[in-house]
């Protein structure tokens, strides 16, 4: 694919093919407890005003849940909600025994404090593994609702059978949402897991230089085509985990969505990479209707 002689021929890693895959055996699954008279699994979603990204992730989360046969809830706010408004909401979905998870998107409004939200969303029903007592069962390796994207790296990893015992893996970016919790998995002894890690962020001084290094990279830093092949070590799996709207004339819509990685340059020194779209993002909303399932379940917090 390229002259270069360091180059490799790249496999792509397809998050929406491995995607739809999960999404039949959770179908599958929910089919047989119906079939059994067994409650179905209900997701509820909580969207805030109307940025554009939120709107097309949460629109994707009630076709996915359509899409496996559970029962689904969308309660809209404008942007001025207040957050003692907000939190009311949280709590009747708290109290809802029809309800097994929910979510709320993010981001919030900047007068509402997001984290006192995230606090306020029941462990039990917190599907997207954000509240601090999943987060704390994840570090101490005891069982919880892990978050949705990172749970969704390593199940790709798991799935393309890509070998990380030994493996050095560099992630750019330590958000509590991807970078830090994808960290902690990836170092636990699990499989996949059992990797080196090195966790990067904006005061990592000499980043190409230890990125180069890298037998896994993930990139989570969100800004668009910032990995450049000088980057990358030649036969490394990239996980290219950004999704930003760039302005593009060339499209309909008026823009494209650009991952944290150059493609063009970095593919054709990879041995497998995630594409932009199709490979991180579908597998975000697979791993949000597991966690749905499994609570519903009582797999992690006895019902």
């Amino acid at each position: 694919m390229t002259n270069n002689p360091e180059a490799t021929t790249y496999q792509l890693i397809d998050g929406k093919q491995t995607a739809e895959n999960i999404k039949e055996e959770i179908a599958a699954e929910v089919a047989q407890r119906k079939a059994t008279g067994q409650k179905t699994p209900h997701l509820a979603a909580i969207l805030v005003g109307h940025d554009g990204g939120s709107e097309t992730y949460v629109r994707n989360k009630v076709l996915a849940c359509e899409r496996v046969g559970f029962g689904s809830t969308l309660l809209r706010f404008e942007d001025d909600i207040t957050e003692a408004e907000l939190l009311a909401q949280v709590d009747k979905l708290n109290n809802d025994p029809e309800i097994d998870g929910f979510i709320v998107q993010l981001p919030l409004p900047r007068h509402i404090d997001t984290n006192k939200v995230i606090e306020a969303v029941r462990p039990e029903k917190d599907v997207d593994g954000f509240h601090p007592m999943n987060i704390g069962r994840m570090v101490a390796g005891l069982p919880a609702l892990l978050p949705a994207t990172p749970s969704g790296i390593v199940e790709l990893l798991r799935r393309y059978e890509l070998p990380t015992d030994g493996k050095h893996c560099v992630v750019i970016g330590r958000s509590n949402i991807v970078g830090t919790p994808v960290s902690i998995l990836l170092a636990k002894n699990l499989e996949p897991g059992n990797c080196t890690v090195t966790l990067c962020h904006s005061r990592t001084q000499n980043l190409a230089e230890i990125t180069r290094n890298a037998d896994i990279l993930v990139a989570a830093l969100g800004r668009p085509e910032f990995v450049t092949a000088d980057m990358v070590k030649p036969g490394a799996v990239v996980i290219d985990v950004g999704t930003t709207r760039v302005e593009d004339a060339a499209k309909k819509s008026g823009w494209a969505l650009k991952g944290d990685v150059n493609f063009a340059e970095v593919a054709p020194l990879a041995s497998y990479i995630t594409p932009v779209p199709g490979g991180v993002g579908p597998m975000t909303i697979a791993m949000l209707l597991l966690n749905t399932l499994r609570a519903a379940k009582g797999e992690v917090y006895a019902k």
